[in-house]
């Protein structure tokens, strides 16, 4: 069944490009536009399948934009590069990526996917966790990871959404992105939340009650006690960031104090290191096929038989609010130094 795809791009020659090869896979262009000359009711009358996003500047605007389609009920593909040229290897794998994409977002088309919960249906914060959390400067010492690739900007927000405010515990944020599209993250996840969302900064720590975004560009690691270290080189592996790494790079000095939830994506990223951070007391639990826009990546941390829980975003942030409940503060600081383990 064919796809019906709203492109913007702020180039002429991608545009073509886009439109063409959507054309060639039988899928249809319902909207190919200039962000900075789209009207509000061309917009506002646009009701997609999916939206493919490539643009080469980002401004207000282009920001603003980004955050609106963000909170529509269709999925944003974002940043997936201006085309190499045609004909060439580049362009093959170019177009096959995206048309993988594309046909696990046609999967998903036409299932039912339960309805995102109104920030005001958070549920209630238990008088006990809000008394544990009253410092909401300190560095925080239980850290989840929230790792998401394609649909996962959706997901994570909506997980924020409903979670209540004054839980002690901090997040980091690592989503498959292009770099160029790094920056807006913060606003478009953490637009109407209770939780504030920042990018990451060399030598300070991830504080309770906040959301840092990992870096897409340089791993990420942790100094003795907690500090982030923006190591200043590239991820290894095939993704950016890399998920099993900073897995690996959390657990190593969290250790029982960590978890990681991996949420919507294409892929496996994570699933090598389950077995690893498991064994250092890291707890993981990954959104449910059902909601995920793309579920390959959550589904292939669950088939490790590592993940112990499953669910929409609102029910995560339900489970992480009844395991905050829960938490005793009986462990053991972080680790005072890192290992170096790498996939």
């Amino acid at each position: 069944m064919a796809m019906r795809v709203a492109v913007l791009a702020d180039s002429h020659l991608q545009r073509r490009i886009l439109r063409e090869f959507l054309g060639r896979h039988g899928h249809e262009v319902v909207l190919n536009a200039d962000p900075a000359r789209l009207t509000p009711e061309a917009l506002a009358d646009c009701v997609p399948d999916a939206w493919l996003v490539d643009l080469l500047r980002m401004d207000a605007h282009q920001q603003a934009l980004l955050e609106h389609l963000y909170g529509q009920d269709a999925p944003v593909l974002v940043g997936e590069g201006e085309a190499p040229q045609a004909y060439s290897d580049d362009y093959a794998r170019w177009e096959r990526s995206l048309q993988k994409k594309l046909d696990a977002l046609d999967r998903k088309k036409g299932q039912p996917v339960p309805a995102a919960p109104t920030q005001a249906s958070a549920p209630a914060l238990p008088p006990k966790v809000d008394k544990l959390s009253a410092d909401n400067n300190a560095p925080a010492e239980q850290l989840w990871l929230l790792a998401a690739s394609m649909g996962g900007p959706v997901a994570v927000k909506e997980f924020l959404d409903a979670l209540p405010a004054g839980l002690p515990i901090g997040f980091l944020y690592a989503q498959h992105i292009d770099g160029s599209f790094e920056k807006q993250l913060p606003s478009a996840v953490g637009r109407h939340s209770r939780w504030p969302v920042r990018l990451a900064q060399h030598d300070d720590f991830v504080r309770t009650g906040e959301v840092v975004v990992v870096p897409v560009s340089q791993e990420l690691n942790f100094a003795g006690g907690g500090r982030m270290q923006c190591m200043g080189r590239p991820w290894n592996g095939s993704y950016s960031p890399s998920i099993e790494q900073m897995m690996l790079n959390l657990a190593a000095v969290f250790g029982h104090c960590s978890g990681t939830i991996v949420f919507s994506g294409m892929g496996e990223d994570g699933s090598r290191a389950c077995a690893h951070v498991a064994g250092k007391g890291m707890k993981i639990w990954a959104q449910d096929s059902q909601s995920s826009t793309c579920p390959s990546m959550p589904d292939s941390v669950r088939e490790t038989g590592f993940s112990s829980y499953s669910g929409t975003p609102r029910e995560l942030a339900r489970a992480m609010l009844n395991h905050t409940y829960s938490l005793r503060f009986t462990q053991p600081a972080p680790s005072s130094q890192a290992e170096n383990i790498h996939v």
